[in-house]
């Protein structure tokens, strides 16, 4: 009978930052019944481990927290990045489509996960329920972060729940006694998933949250439910679900109105149900999420910025370019002061499977826009879809779209459109600090938005989609109507609300679960140097690798 890697922990010194704790796989449950304060510490050592980064198979790679890597590898197999360069990084492979067993990001985001679950048991065996409202809360809060690293392992590492139960899930965990390994269903898993998920909210009901929204509470427990249900395909428990939390309110009245900061102000929002809490003196640099995508001075200065927003997630923006979400999130570097535009489209690279962009300044004329090559202007063809002039190219006698813009600098033809969504661009000493939000009353609202469009309430579905609208600044014709949404080229109601969900929690590691749960298939044909290629829901690649350090020691199979 083999044990699993990660559930035989061994004595490890985490690093607590601004939380001193006792490790809790050096506690037993029998210690921290027997010294109730503990309990506490070692919860808060349990939300510790999401962002610190541990000492893993024996050294500390700076860049290696269960934050980073979550975002990482959920985000990269989806459509709203481009790679702008080659990488000696593992993020390549994952973006990709071509992740290792032996990858970084891969091994230690699964070790991490168990880790924390199995810190998480130790508390719920420690503390007996109903002894205190304190202790209680604790329960709680660790049943919720039981929750939520197996439902981010099930996303991550199973297909998703609509696919079907009986495939093979993630090894389930619900007790610091692992004698044995085998990986449960999918459907075992999610259900336990649900179960933790209600116990969470039954202890946490009606207690006042510990702190910020670092902390998780009845709402963020209630909050994560509705997205569980979406996902196992129960939209009138969803509703429910939702309807409940919100008590009569209004969705609008859950959402941050000051939209431009709330990322950077996510600890102290109103509409943060939990976000992974960083202080000032954590701030990563390099190592941080947001030095992926955006950088505050020239390129590799404080960030990396390699990772843009994608073409495709341009255009969409672009249909109403007054969109807060995209105006106070979406910088370009170094954009020419004089307004030069640019106009680019994608062509193929010698030797690679993925696509550059041909790139040229732009100009304009009674005629339209051009743009010169040899001494000769070349017009683009113009042509109205959804209310804008969209254009196009003809390359090697094909009908290519193309993109015009402010010249902003590339990198290796990609122009650098950065996303702050994981930055602090007001503080001076750590612009790249962040504490990076997993769980918001925006996805909550549309949530209910996906479930009422699937259950044919429509006008509740748009209503729900007005709100996070209206928030981003859009009014009148860009508000959507049962009138008026196929005229945005829009076939049905639920296309309407997965583009919404990718204007609103787009970088939040949702987007290609988001389509591949609804069983439709992910364009990523844009620039880029991830393979130009569409990818089908049925993919066996839309799982991650089981790390191959587990499989050694267990012996569960493959994803193959």
């Amino acid at each position: 009978m083999k044990k699993i890697l990660l559930g035989a922990v061994a004595s490890l010194t985490l690093s607590a930052c601004d939380l001193d704790y006792f490790p809790n796989d050096s506690m037993t449950s029998d210690q921290m019944a027997g010294n109730p304060s503990s309990t506490e510490y070692s919860t808060d050592g349990n939300y510790s481990m999401f962002k610190d980064m541990l000492e893993y198979k024996g050294s500390e790679y700076s860049g290696s927290t269960y934050v980073r890597y979550f975002f990482q590898m959920s985000e990269f197999r989806g459509d709203n990045v481009c790679l702008a360069n080659k990488t000696e990084d593992p993020l390549y492979n994952e973006i990709c489509y071509n992740d290792l067993e032996t990858d970084l990001p891969t091994s230690y985001f699964w070790w991490c996960a168990y880790h924390i679950i199995y810190g998480a048991n130790a508390v719920i065996e420690s503390q007996p329920e109903g002894a205190s409202d304190e202790g209680d809360r604790m329960l709680g809060e660790n049943y919720f972060l039981r929750a939520i690293c197996h439902l981010h392992l099930s996303m991550l590492y199973s297909r998703p729940y609509t696919f079907g139960r009986d495939n093979m899930g993630v090894v389930l965990r619900t007790s610091t006694d692992t004698p044995t390994t085998e990986r449960s269903t999918v459907g075992a898993v999610y259900d336990q998933i649900r179960d933790d998920l209600v116990k969470a909210a039954g202890l946490l009901k009606d207690k006042v949250r510990r702190g910020d929204a670092g902390y998780v509470s009845y709402d963020a427990a209630m909050g994560l439910l509705s997205r569980v249900y979406l996902y196992r395909g129960e939209d009138d428990k969803v509703i429910e679900t939702v309807n409940g939390l919100l008590g009569g309110a209004s969705a609008e009245s859950k959402l941050d109105p000051d939209y431009a900061r709330y990322f950077e102000n996510a600890l102290s929002s109103s509409e943060t149900l939990w976000a992974v809490a960083h202080e000032d003196y954590e701030d990563r640099g390099r190592e941080s999420v947001g030095s992926m995508y955006w950088t505050p001075d020239q390129r590799g200065v404080g960030g990396w910025a390699e990772m843009y927003y994608s073409d495709p997630l341009i255009a969409l923006y672009e249909r109403h370019p007054e969109d807060i979400r995209f105006t106070a999130y979406c910088e370009r570097l170094n954009p020419d002061e004089t307004g030069q535009l640019q106009v680019r489209w994608a062509v193929a690279s010698e030797g690679t499977d993925f696509r550059v962009n041909q790139l040229y300044d732009c100009f304009r004329d009674d005629n339209g826009y051009y743009y010169e090559e040899n001494g000769s202007r070349h017009y683009l063809q113009a042509e109205q879809e959804y209310g804008r002039t969209q254009f196009y190219v003809t390359v090697g006698g094909e009908k290519t779209r193309a993109y015009v813009d402010v010249k902003t600098e590339s990198f290796n033809t990609c122009p650098a459109f950065m996303c702050k969504k994981f930055a602090s661009p007001t503080n001076a000493a750590h612009p790249l600090l962040s504490s990076p939000v997993m769980l918001r009353w925006g996805e909550v609202i549309l949530n209910r938005a996906e479930a009422y469009a699937k259950t044919g309430n429509e006008q509740g579905a748009l209503d729900d989609v007005n709100a996070l609208r209206r928030r981003a600044g859009l009014s009148e014709e860009a508000l959507y109507t049962l009138d008026n949404y196929r005229e945005a080229g829009y076939s049905s109601v639920l296309d309407v609300v997965l583009d919404e969900r990718r204007l609103e929690l787009c970088f939040e590691g949702q987007r290609a679960f988001d389509v591949f749960r609804n069983g439709r298939s992910l364009d990523r044909r844009f620039a880029g140097v991830q393979p130009w290629e569409v990818v089908d829901c049925d993919d066996p690649r839309i799982l991650y690798r089981i790390p191959y350090d587990e499989i050694s020691v267990s012996g569960i199979p493959q994803n193959d």
